[in-house]
């Protein structure tokens, strides 16, 4: 069994921590602007926009040393909503990884929306999260999860696949927020 901290207490955050305990582990809740609770998990999901990581960063990088921290965001220019706001050549998690080098840092649920994790499917098919790092044993620790809670887990390749898995998600969000799908879609792997 695992611990997971969640810091974020959104949509995501909730889906996230029904996933955890539906495969049998064990989760705490904390908010992003908490920073008082210590943080206890082996395993951190950041459940938050990726405008607000550094502000997390600030107050509890130090508490994620040695840990497996998860990045869930997905790095939109939201006021035109046309871009990513990260270097062509580099993601979220890569930045994150920089900030954090102490740390096990994976990227995974960002290509999920939470009404997907909810019910565990994509239209017919099984919800899978994709999961891209360079650590596989903190990579099989969050697929072991995800696989517990009846979904699958598909691994995505190193750290360096965060780019692609991230414009998969800004591709989701871009088609959610079009109206051209709704916000329980999603893309399905079938093998």
């Amino acid at each position: 069994m695992s611990k997971v901290t969640i810091i974020g207490g959104g949509k995501m955050g909730k889906a996230i921590s029904n996933l955890v305990t539906t495969g049998g582990n064990t989760v705490e809740i904390l908010t992003r602007s908490d920073a008082v609770t210590a943080v206890t998990g082996e395993i951190v999901v950041l459940a938050i926009p990726f405008g607000a990581v550094d502000d997390v960063l600030a107050r509890r990088a130090d508490e994620f040393a040695g840990r497996i921290v998860v990045d869930i965001t997905n790095p939109v220019d939201f006021d035109t909503f046309d871009s990513l706001v990260v270097p062509a050549d580099s993601s979220a998690a890569a930045e994150l990884q920089a900030k954090l080098p102490q740390s096990k840092v994976l990227k995974a649920f960002n290509t999920n929306f939470a009404a997907t994790l909810e019910s565990g499917k994509v239209g017919d098919a099984t919800t899978t999260v994709l999961i891209a790092g360079d650590d596989q044993d903190a990579k099989q620790s969050l697929a072991d999860i995800v696989d517990a809670s009846g979904m699958k887990a598909l691994d995505a390749g190193p750290l360096k696949r965060a780019r692609e898995l991230e414009a998969i998600g800004f591709q989701q969000l871009v088609l959610a927020a079009s109206n051209q799908v709704g916000w329980t879609a999603g893309f399905a792997v079938i093998a």
